[in-house]
Parts: structure tokens; sequence; C-alpha cells
């Protein structure tokens, strides 16, 4: 199937695409990919004999149509199959501009056989012809998203083949258990020792163990792709918003004395210390006064219910609040009290609820480093882990405990050696 494909995908139209991030900038690349990569440089770029593969080579690039002057720049050749796609591939290099861009992006478009990429394609001709496995094509879209230094070390372990790898072991051993599982079905009448069914089941077992501690990793990786959540929780004028924008470091939230001025859940995203952080302020915690405050405090429940971390936040100089209590008791190991307003106070408290309490004044500053190194702190141990790369989608953990449930099967079932052979394939 495979196969086909790839006859198929290097046999048809060839694609362009600006590789480079869209906007003004000093260079843009073009990427071509496909037979038609080489008329590209001899019609677009001038030359009358293709340059050596990875050669580069200044040009001034016209359209085709009518000749007209697009730019001055450097174009590159990749010949297939020692290419990213495997096909032959061109590479543009020119002036970053929007109009220069659009020049030769529309001079491209006009030339036979030659369409815009979709989004993806070049990874996905790359992943058809053999260049890349879809765990290594996934891990080009998360390096591509990166926005911590965290989250580019595990992409780029992903995109090196450290998950492909520990997936190729595992397989490896399955193929083997399968030949002597098979065997028992292929000579029946050999009269097998029963130490070799025995020694078969064995690693059946230890391979199902394998695969389940791998599981049991707290689903770090796929955390650190999307960020720790944390939820900002309190009574309305506890200081949630000041607080967001204090961590935040801008004004991302809108502050008032009067209450119940957020309605909605305020996202923001930050960098704590190389670790990616999703901070969300919420709707105060009170009996709703109207319709929309209702919904308000429904988001912020429901954000509650999937945050990893919770920051109920307290007004140091009022008694805590029922409702803002209850969330601390309930958050667990995941929850951090928060005495607020702290320069309005003489002493703040050291505990609320009976949880230590950190005081800060979001209005002042004081306090604040001491939080930022807590929770970069937190979610270093959320998401740090071992060398190892960790399952860094939805789709892999689903495969594997699949696995790992067959092989259970195979493990323990006392059904027929044919039955044990398919939970095996």
């Amino acid at each position: 199937m495979t196969d086909d494909l790839t006859v198929e995908c290097a046999s048809t139209d060839t694609i362009f695409a600006l590789a480079s991030a869209p906007g003004r900038a000093g260079v843009a690349v073009i990427r071509v990919s496909g037979p038609a990569s080489g008329d590209v440089l001899r019609d677009v770029c001038g030359l009358a004999d293709l340059p050596e593969p990875r050669r580069t080579i200044r040009c001034r690039m016209v359209d085709p149509a009518d000749g007209a002057a697009l730019d001055d720049g450097l174009a590159i050749r990749f010949a297939g199959p020692a290419s990213f796609t495997g096909e032959d591939v061109a590479e543009l290099h020119i002036h970053g501009g929007r109009a220069t861009v659009e020049a030769v992006t529309s001079a491209l478009a006009g030339m036979a056989g030659l369409r815009l990429a979709e989004p993806g394609e070049f990874s996905k001709r790359a992943f058809l012809a053999g260049k890349i496995d879809l765990t290594e094509a996934e891990a080009i879209a998360d390096l591509v998203d990166a926005a911590t230094d965290a989250q580019r070390r595990q992409a780029l372990a992903q995109l090196g083949g450290g998950l492909a790898d520990r997936l190729e072991v595992w397989r490896a051993d399955l193929i083997d258990i399968l030949a002597h599982s098979e065997a028992w079905i292929d000579f029946p009448d050999e009269d097998l020792p029963a130490a070799v069914e025995d020694a078969a089941r064995a690693r059946i077992s230890g391979l199902e163990v394998e695969i389940r501690a791998f599981l049991d990793d707290n689903r770090r990786g796929e955390r650190l792709r999307d960020g720790l959540q944390i939820a900002i929780l309190g009574a309305p004028n506890a200081g949630k918003s000041s607080l967001l924008n204090a961590i935040a470091a801008r004004e991302a939230a809108i502050v008032s004395a009067t209450e119940g001025t957020t309605r909605d859940v305020i996202e923001v995203h930050l960098d704590l210390g190389g670790w990616p952080v999703t901070l969300a302020d919420t709707a105060g915690l009170r009996e709703a006064a109207d319709e929309i405050e209702r919904e308000g405090v429904r988001r912020a429940l429901d954000r509650a219910g999937t945050a990893d971390l919770r920051l109920v936040v307290f007004d140091a100089g009022r008694p805590p609040d029922a409702a803002s209590l209850a969330q601390l008791e309930a958050g667990g190991d995941g929850v951090l009290a928060i005495a607020n307003k702290a320069d309005l106070v003489d002493t703040p408290p050291a505990e609320i609820g009976g949880a230590p309490a950190l005081a800060v004044s979001a209005k002042t500053g004081a306090g604040l480093p001491d939080l930022l190194r807590r929770l970069e702190g937190l979610a270093a141990a959320a998401l740090a882990g071992d060398e190892g790369v960790p399952l860094t989608r939805l789709r892999h953990r689903t495969a594997l405990t699949e696995s790992a449930e067959a092989l259970h099967r195979a493990a323990t079932g006392q059904g027929d050696s044919e039955l044990v052979a398919e939970d095996l394939r």
C-alpha cells in the first residue's frame, strides 16, 4: 500500500509553498517539490543547466509568463531521493517583503504542473517516501509549534527517532514471540515441549508490564506539548485578575473595583523557566446575580475541574469565603493558597483553611518572585522526566493501551493457540 502511494505521490504534480514564516522579513524561502522543480530553476531563475545539488546559486528571477523581473535572490537544488520529500526539490531564497513573496508565488502558480501545497503536504510526501515515520512527522509539527525550550527538546528528541526506536524494539520482540507461538499451530504433531509455550507466555507478560509502565507517566509528554494548565480561582475582588496581570507582566485582564468584572475565562500563555504554562483567570465564585454571571461561575468550576494546578486567591484582609475554601479542600496536592493584597494588612495569614498560604501583593509585586519560583518548581515536577521520549499524543496512548490489552489476553487466556497468535498480531 505504501509503495503504491509513494509512486502516486512521486509521479503527479509539483507543489510549492512558503517554507518560512509569513510576514515581513529579510529573507523568505519558497520550497518546490516534484518533477517540475527543475523547470522552476530553468524558467524562473534563468539557469540553462541545473546546478549541482546542494550548491547555492545567485540568480535574477523572472516571471516565465512575460519575463517581468521578480527578485534577485538565491536558488538551491536537492536531487531526489536525497531530499526531505524524496523528490527533486528546489528552494528559492528571496527578499521577505510581502509584495515580493506574492509576486514569486503568483508566477509559480501560473506554471504548468505546479500548484500550491496543502498544509503539511511536504511532510506527507516525506512520510510516503519513507524518509520519516509518522512519529517523526508529528515531531516536525511539534518543533514548529514549540514555544518553550522544554517543548523544543521533547520535539527534537522525537524527531531524532527516540520514540520510534523504543516502539521498534517492542515490535521486534513481538515478532519473535509470535514466531514461537505460531510453531504450536504449524507443527501440532511435533510434541513441542511445554516449556516453549510457558516461556512465550512469560515474555508476553513481561512485554505487557513494560508497555503499561511506559503508559503510567501521568501524561507527561502530552502535558508538556500542550502546557501545564493553571486555574486562578477565588471570590470576586480577591485580586485574581490583578494577579494574572502581575504574573504575565502585562494587562491581560481588565481590573476594576466593581465586583464580577471577569465573566469569562481569560487565558495567558507563559514560559516559566522553559516550561509551558497556560494561566486562566476565572469569574469570581459566589451566588450569581444574573444569568451571565452564572455562566461565568460554571465555566470557572469547569476549568478548576480540568486544571493541573489551582491557585485559590483570598483577600488577606477578609475572612475566607466558603466557595474558595471548598476549592482549596478539593484541590489536594494540586492547589496553592494565595493571600493576596498583603500590602494592605500588617500580618498576612500564614495559613488558610489549614493549608499554608503564600502572601503576595499583585499591586506592589511583593511575594511575586517566590510565587513564580514555586510555580516553576511545580511545572518542572509535573513535566520533567527521564531522558526517554514520552508519548506526546492521544493517538500514541490509545494504540499502546490497545496493545497492552491484547498482550494481557494472550498471556492469561486459556484459549486456542490461534487466538493467542491473533492477539499478538
